[in-house]
Order: structure tokens, then C-alpha cells, then sequence
């Protein structure tokens, strides 16, 4: 039962103060490195990075939205009663709102670290890649299994949404993911780890309730394990895809440049081959 707690206080009180600091930092850090571009990537990074936020959280709107939808058609969870302004199908606008937000927030803390625009070359990168499609195909074999269940469905519907992600950010990138793991282990825990006590709070005021016939019934501090896997994944596809997204863009400006200067360079020789 509510406490008089909304989801869009909940929104208020956890989410948007966390993005406007972000916001100013970044702003601060860019004011900083203008001169050598921004993060060490060029003039137009900045701007090439904010390109890739928008099209990861437009991304996950669109796939998390119908996903959202059959939990709770299905009863997996709710929101209390008077915490929502309205309904667009069966979830909350503040539920498509948080999908917005929180890609937007671990976008933002993501930003705030450096790493290599290298793209690496493996030593295996066919067999790192083959073996990180068989992780993802059985993360989705086991939840497709758990499916079957009604104490693991949430854990499940959670893999099964997962696997596809997975595969996909893996097969591209698993090579230049593992080769910067650290970045990826330090731009996906702490923004998951803040959005699991914000979780835990909202349970407890009645904003949000999960089944206790489609969960497991499993905590660590209070927390349900099938929410701490939901930031978890979801916090982890934010980062992989923006750094891949990095890594594209940066390697296919290098080649752009590269190709100029071979143009310049064939220009010059043409030039000089003229006045012979």
C-alpha cells in the first residue's frame, strides 16, 4: 500500500538531482579540455557522445516499452494505488520516463571516465566473439526455461529480454569490451548499485510492488535479486553500446582523416609531377 510517496517525487527526489550534477560536471570538465578536445577525442566528441546517448535511450525505450507492458498485463508488478499521474497502456508515464532518464544518468557518469579510442586488435577475436554468443545464447536458454516456473517468471522475462542485447553488443564488440573491462566494470556498478537503493526505497513507500507468485522471494539488503539483475543488464547495455558507439565513430573519423591526407598527399604529387 502507498505512503503518500508518487512515482514522480520518486523521479524529483532520486533521479533528476543526480542528472543535473552530472550535467554540470560534464559542462565543467568539457570547459576544461576544450583546447585539447573534449575527453581527449577530438573537437567533436563532445558532441558525437551526446549522438550516441540519444540513440541508446531511444533505443531503449522502444525495446523496453512492450517488454514493461506484458509484466504488468501480466500482474509480475504494479504500481500503487494514487503514486501515478496516468496510464499509457499498462505502465505509468513515470515508468517510460525512468527509461528515459536512465540511460541519460549512466550515459552521464560513463562520460565523467577516460579510456583508449584505440581499437584493439585480439589475438582471438573470432573465437572471443563466438564464445561470448554462446554466453548469451545460454543466458537466454536458462531464462526461457525458468519462464516455465511461476517463482522464476520476472527472472526469466529478464534473461530471455536480456539475451538478444547481449548477443548482439557482443558479436560486434566482445574483443574491444574485455580489452576495456575496467571502464565498462566502473561505468556500470555505481550507477546500478545507487539505482538499486533508490529501488529499495521506492518498494518499501508502495510506489512499485512486485508478485510474490512471479518472483523468487530472494533479497540481498531488501532488495528483490530479479531488480538488482534488471539495473544490473540494463546499466551494462548502456555502457557497452555507448563505448562501441565511441569506438565506431572515433575509428571512422580516423579513417576519414586518413583519407584526406592520402588525398592531399596524391594532390601534392599530381602538382609536382605538373611542373615536370
Amino acid at each position: 500500500m502507498s505512503t503518500g510517496f508518487t512515482y514522480l517525487q520518486f523521479h524529483l527526489v532520486f533521479l533528476v538531482p543526480v542528472v543535473a550534477t552530472l550535467v554540470a560536471l560534464d559542462v565543467w570538465r568539457r570547459s576544461r579540455s576544450d583546447e585539447a578536445g573534449y575527453a581527449a577525442g577530438g573537437p567533436n566528441a563532445w558532441r558525437n557522445y551526446w549522438a550516441g546517448l540519444a540513440l541508446v535511450t531511444v533505443v531503449a525505450l522502444a525495446y523496453t516499452t512492450p517488454w514493461d507492458n506484458s509484466l504488468v498485463a501480466r500482474g509480475v508488478w504494479w504500481y500503487g494505488d494514487g503514486v501515478v499521474f496516468a496510464t499509457v497502456g499498462y505502465a505509468p508515464v513515470e515508468e517510460y520516463l525512468f527509461i528515459l532518464i536512465q540511460p541519460v544518468l549512466t550515459g552521464l557518469w560513463l562520460a565523467q571516465l577516460t579510456f583508449s579510442d584505440r581499437w584493439p586488435v585480439a589475438d582471438h577475436p573470432r573465437g572471443s566473439r563466438f564464445g561470448a554468443l554462446a554466453l548469451a545464447i545460454g543466458i537466454g536458454l536458462f531464462g526461457w526455461r525458468w519462464l516455465g516456473t511461476d517463482a522464476t517468471v520476472y527472472l526469466g522475462s529478464i534473461a530471455v529480454w536480456a539475451a538478444p542485447v547481449l548477443a548482439l553488443q557482443w558479436v560486434v564488440g566482445a574483443p574491444q569490451l574485455w580489452a576495456r573491462r575496467r571502464v565498462v566494470a566502473l561505468g556500470t556498478l555505481p550507477p546500478t548499485l545507487y539505482l538499486c537503493v533508490a529501488d529499495r526505497i521506492a518498494i518499501e513507500h508502495g510506489v512499485w510492488i512486485l508478485s510474490s507468485q512471479y518472483t523468487t522471494g530472494f533479497t540481498l539488503g531488501g532488495l528483490p535479486i530479479e531488480e538488482g539483475a534488471f539495473f544490473l543488464l540494463t546499466n551494462l547495455f548502456v555502457v557497452q553500446g555507448l563505448v562501441l558507439y565511441r569506438l565506431v565513430t572515433r575509428r571512422r573519423a580516423r579513417g576519414d582523416e586518413l583519407d584526406r591526407q592520402t588525398g592531399r598527399a596524391e594532390s601534392k604529387r599530381s602538382a609536382v609531377g605538373g611542373d615536370r
